[in-house]
């Protein structure tokens, strides 16, 4: 991303779309880390018009990476998905630039489906991946 952006804009942007996700949303799933009283992760998805769910946000602190707390709130978001929304596929989108994103997703097993372009408030376009959720059985989301 443009050093302008993530210096400027992009603070405002985040808060705009945190905020109408969080009042608009028709049954978002929302899920947190925490290690005793601080905050070291989260995911959030939600349902589409297309009847899929989207894995809109994965967030880890930089200090906690590396230690399974993305793959345990993938774990919890596939599991509320799969009882809140059964049979609907989910899905993520990922820049492509972010390859240790792509990396990572990989492999946990997400199966690449498309390519696209993802728009960006301050006007400029980035190339992204979506990422589909192919399990394998229904017990364990993360069985792989």
């Amino acid at each position: 991303m443009p050093d302008e952006y993530l210096s400027g804009p992009l603070q405002n942007d985040h808060e705009s779309n945190w905020i109408a996700r969080l009042v608009d949303a028709v049954s978002p799933g929302l899920f947190v880390a925490e290690d005793g009283s601080q905050i070291v992760g989260f995911v959030y998805l939600q349902p589409t018009d297309d009847g899929r769910v989207l894995l809109d946000n994965l967030h880890a602190a930089p200090d906690r990476r590396g230690r399974g707390i993305g793959s345990q709130l993938i774990g919890k978001g596939l599991t509320w998905a799969a009882t809140t929304f059964p049979g609907s596929p989910v899905f993520l989108e990922v820049l492509r630039d972010n390859t240790a994103a792509v990396a990572f997703y990989e492999h946990l097993g997400w199966k690449q489906t498309n390519t696209g372009t993802a728009h960006f408030p301050a006007g400029f376009s980035l190339a992204e991946y979506e990422y589909t959720w192919k399990p394998v059985d229904d017990e364990d989301p993360l069985s792989r």
